[in-house]
């Protein structure tokens, strides 16, 4: 059952509470607090309707209570934590003798609680648990999200495979000053293995190697989870980043995902059951304070009843690897699962073995809050394609696609999709309809089927998943698909999967086309391409869809960084309209200025006019890869 506790509201967006309630460092408070009040009648007052959600993720069931009270008076008689909610005026005829008020900033609370409070009684809020002012952005109003701007990411140093996390610090752009990163390393059984603290440069690189963690602190192997909060932000309150794995065994693994959406949902999907010669591991890594109890996470084929349940606890912040096959062991590629989740944890990573080799991809947030939205059908003369969901055809002589469609909404009962296939220059080469896929039927489309007959002139493009009507059907707008890459030599792989948008049109749809700032229509580009240290080359491949006609071409700046945020050397690009741009790091500027960047470096893709989406990686001297969509700030 999932826990009763919003975490994020596509309305509201994220829940500061939450972050507030479930941080490592506030975690260990409130242990601390209960264990305080546990010896004595203690009365609650729940100001904000708050006490319910804090009981999901802490053991107030610890606590002797002398009763709720609420301020509200429609409140008054609900059942809160088994107590039926009496009115704030009648706390001085209790019991208690200490009162805890659920909220934070509570010093006015205090002020006018105290008068009805028991005599003697002491007064206790949530401002116990309060972060240090050190780690805030805006001391005055704890609970705004840029106080918690905070993430999780998977991190591993054992048997051979490293990480390193990536970012840039792009909060320097929306008005910080200083922002710096206070980091927790935890291990598998979610003990902590480090805590620091790293300043950031204005504009900065930032990049963390579980190798120099190791070396540092004096650590042991670890497969774990790192902690990162971004302290002094301003404009975004998510911490993106990029995540490389590598294995230095033979033969060589690498591959890449990015940020873990850091707000944890009841429902995922979009996790690949295995092929024959394949092991799919489901990286299970709780991101709260209290464990996660047997039978809480679920595995269910997708657009099937029945779900086979994980019999075992995790504890509070520990890691678990779930062997998918344990519990179905009859699904098989391109089958895959739905995975209940129970607000437990953030976006999981999944882990795949072929052959020795092993990559790692991310799963996506299934939505239980869309319907069918019946204009969609009605909005082609306006909005054109509309929705629709890029993904690169990589140079074809080297590497071969093949997209699965994957429903990712509880509502979605089939979707009705059209491939649209484009050569780099723009030129559409070909088209072909996939029917009304219903919801649990396993399309994977071969890419180079798809374009057997028709020609690519530049040898790689891109192709588009878009909404056909034409057979009647219904859509939603939350369209996500999983794409798979291998390298037709080597036969390393690699896995991404993404959502459709609404691109480059100037006309708005609820909230499309999406801006990285400000409201819609989002028009514009700023993407992150972090680079790869020797032996390998990063691969860069981006793309300008349009739902509409929009500029014949963009007007495209590559902006080279090092690692403190200077501008080494700049290039203008120019790419046609619904065409695309491939290129590896080595080419696209001269020796020099990538001498100049060395370790740390990266660049910052600009366009004013349109807005592109990016796909990059690294790729080694053997064929091995990754591949992964960017991020944009």
């Amino acid at each position: 059952m999932a826990l009763s506790i919003e975490t994020f509201s596509n309305l509201k967006g994220g829940n500061a509470f939450f972050k507030a309630v479930t941080h490592p460092v506030a975690a260990r408070a409130m242990t601390a607090l209960i264990d305080k009040l546990a010896d004595q009648p203690i009365a609650i007052v729940d100001p904000d309707g708050a006490v319910e959600a804090l009981g999901e993720i802490h053991d107030l069931k610890r606590l002797n209570l002398a009763g709720i009270f609420v301020q509200d008076l429609t409140a008054i008689g609900r059942s809160i934590l088994g107590h039926a909610a009496q009115p704030v005026t009648e706390l001085v005829s209790s019991r208690a003798r200490a009162v805890f008020i659920a909220a934070f900033d509570a010093k006015r609370l205090i002020d006018k609680v105290a008068p009805l409070a028991p005599a003697g009684a002491a007064l206790f809020s949530l401002d116990a648990i309060r972060l240090p002012d050190s780690h805030l952005a805006n001391t005055t109003r704890y609970l705004d999200t840029v106080n918690f701007a905070t993430n999780f990411a998977f991190f591993r140093d054992a048997g051979g495979h490293h990480t390193r996390l990536a970012t840039a610090n792009y909060w320097t752009g929306y008005g910080a000053r200083e922002v710096s990163l206070q980091l927790m390393l935890f291990d598998g059984d979610g003990s902590v293995l480090a805590q620091w603290r790293e300043e950031v440069a204005p504009n900065g690189a930032i990049g963390i190697d579980s190798r120099e963690l190791r070396a540092r602190f004096g650590l042991p192997e670890f497969s774990g989870q790192l902690f990162l909060h971004a302290i002094g932000v301003a404009g975004h309150d998510v911490v993106k980043y990029a995540l490389d794995t590598f294995t230095d065994r033979v033969p060589c693994s690498l591959s890449a995902t990015h940020d873990a959406n850091s707000w944890p949902a009841e429902f995922y999907a979009g996790l690949p059951a295995p092929a024959d010669d394949e092991r799919v591991t489901l990286w299970i890594q709780n991101s709260l304070p209290c464990a996660i109890p047997a039978g809480a996470v679920s595995l269910n084929l997708m657009g099937e009843d029945e779900s086979r349940a994980l019999d075992r606890a995790i504890a509070p912040f520990a890691s678990y690897a779930l062997d998918v096959a344990s519990l179905w062991p009859e699904a098989r590629w391109p089958r895959q699962f739905e995975i209940n989740a129970g607000k437990y944890f953030v976006r999981p990573r999944y882990e795949i073995e072929r052959a020795g080799k092993r990559r790692i991809a991310h799963v996506n947030v299934e939505r239980t809050d869309l319907r069918p939205d019946p204009k969609l059908a009605e909005l082609g003369n306006l909005l054109g394609k509309g929705f629709l969901l890029p993904a690169p055809i990589l140079p074809r002589e080297t590497w071969r696609s093949t997209a699965l469609p994957t429903p990712m909404a509880r509502g979605q009962h089939e979707l009705p999709l059209a491939l649209l296939i484009y050569d780099a220059s723009g030129a559409e080469v070909a088209r072909r309809t996939l029917g009304r896929i219903a919801r649990s039927q396993a399309t994977a489309i071969d890419i180079d089927d798809s374009i057997d007959g028709a020609a690519l002139p530049s040898g790689f493009g891109h192709f588009e998943l878009v909404y056909d009507f034409s057979d009647g059907g219904e859509g939603d707008g939350w369209l996500h698909a999983l794409f798979r890459y291998r390298h037709r030599a080597s036969g390393h792989e690699a896995d991404s999967s993404f959502g459709a948008h609404i691109f480059n049109t100037p006309l708005v749809y609820k909230d499309e086309p999406q801006s990285y700032s400000g409201r819609p229509p989002g028009l514009s580009t700023r993407l992150y391409l972090r680079l790869g240290d020797a032996p390998y080359d990063t691969l860069c491949h981006l793309i300008y869809p349009a739902s509409t006609p929009w500029h014949a071409m963009s007007t495209t700046e590559l902006v080279l960084h090092d690692r403190a945020g200077g501008e080494l050397a700049r290039r203008r690009i120019a790419i046609p309209c619904s065409g695309s741009w491939f290129c590896r790091y080595s080419e696209m500027f001269d020796e020099a200025s990538r001498r100049r960047a060395e370790s740390g470096g990266f660049v910052v893709i600009r366009d004013a006019t349109c807005r592109l989406f990016g796909y990059h990686g690294l790729i080694g001297s053997k064929g091995e890869f990754s591949l992964d969509h960017m991020f944009g700030f």
